[in-house]
């Protein structure tokens, strides 16, 4: 009930302070610009709305683990935006790189504007981000706001690390458990660290409890993004939106596909004949599961999820934020979709 409340009072602040982050560039002869910004957003077009938007996870954990580390959450909403903006910029450059025609079940921004005009409206998200974090030296202080900006300054090179790693194993055939754990620190983890880090920071709270924080968003990451590449394969399609088919066939190397690797029997030959055919991936999900790899991929991900619940716990999340985050966190390590 704690984050339900929380999220009704904080999720409409986030939505209208990104929305005075992007206004704010409106000048004569831009408003295509901030219109491709604002579609991207799910703010306008066909299917705008909820859905288009996204669930807004990162920036709610900024404020959360604020308001937990007892600070006042408003002042950290720089913060939030900023991390918004840089997940933002990631999705439209992402979209291109993996030429996704769709995203959360719209036309993705690059389909619609082109490429050149896609590229510069993540570039534009991606600066915004780094000027809105730059105000928590006016919201909460100078020194908080300087660290914040320079923690968010690795994060987006670790983001860049982790793709660049993504994109270089699609054609590699030499991928061990090893490779997997820096991709995904960069693509999922980093982001999430920071969220809750520059959360800690805005709270002003003690060196240990902001480690704390960052431990428990790095392992939150790490956890999620097991958690999403087990759901990849033996989820349920009706409720994760996404086809269980899809990772097998797009030949993604998640942590299922370099177990199954490494067993080198059935499902490892198989793979190194070439590209999974959609009716094939019944049979192959089956051999997956039967060389043991959907079992050690759950035991990682509970590993992860009791580490980061640790983290948490020493970071002593205080007050009704504190059970807000406790849930939600919970329900992201936990989920079905």
């Amino acid at each position: 009930m704690s984050l339900q409340k929380l999220s009704d009072s904080m999720l409409p602040v986030i939505e209208q302070e990104l929305n005075h982050a992007i206004i704010q560039i409106l000048q004569p002869g831009l408003d295509d610009m901030v219109a491709m910004m604002n579609y991207h957003m799910g703010w306008v077009g066909e299917g705008a709305g909820p859905e288009a938007r996204g669930k807004r996870i990162r920036p709610l954990l900024v404020l959360l683990c604020a308001a937990a580390a007892g600070g006042d959450w408003r002042g950290a909403l720089p913060g939030a935006v900023a991390v918004e903006l840089v997940h933002n910029f990631s999705l439209v450059h992402d979209d291109i790189q993996d030429q996704s025609p769709l995203r959360r079940g719209r036309a993705t921004l690059w389909t619609r504007c082109g490429i050149a005009q896609a590229l510069n409206t993540g570039d534009t998200l991606f600066v915004l981000a780094q000027l809105a974090v730059l105000r928590l030296a006016e919201t909460v202080s100078r020194e908080a706001g300087l660290e914040a900006a320079r923690f968010l300054q690795e994060t987006c090179l670790a983001l860049t690390q982790g793709q660049y790693l993504d994109l270089s194993y699609e054609g590699r055939v030499d991928l061990s458990e090893v490779d997997y754990w820096p991709m995904v620190r960069g693509k999922t983890a980093a982001l999430l660290e920071a969220c809750t880090y520059i959360g800690a920071l805005s709270a002003q709270a003690q060196p240990a409890v902001c480690q704390a924080y960052r431990e428990f968003g790095n392992l939150l990451g790490l956890a999620f993004q097991v958690q999403d590449d087990l759901l990849g394969i033996w989820g349920d399609a009706a409720s994760t939106g996404k086809s269980t088919a899809s990772d097998l066939v797009s030949g993604k190397k998640t942590l299922p596909v370099l177990y199954g690797l490494s067993q080198q029997g059935v499902f490892a030959r198989r793979w190194a004949q070439g590209a999974i055919q959609p009716d094939e991936v019944q049979a192959l999900r089956i051999q997956l599961e039967a060389e043991g790899a959907r079992r050690y991929v759950s035991e990682c991900a509970d590993q992860l999820t009791r580490q980061a619940l640790e983290a948490l716990a020493r970071a002593r999340p205080a007050g009704e934020a504190g059970q807000a985050l406790d849930e939600l966190a919970r329900r992201l390590l936990k989920r079905e979709n």
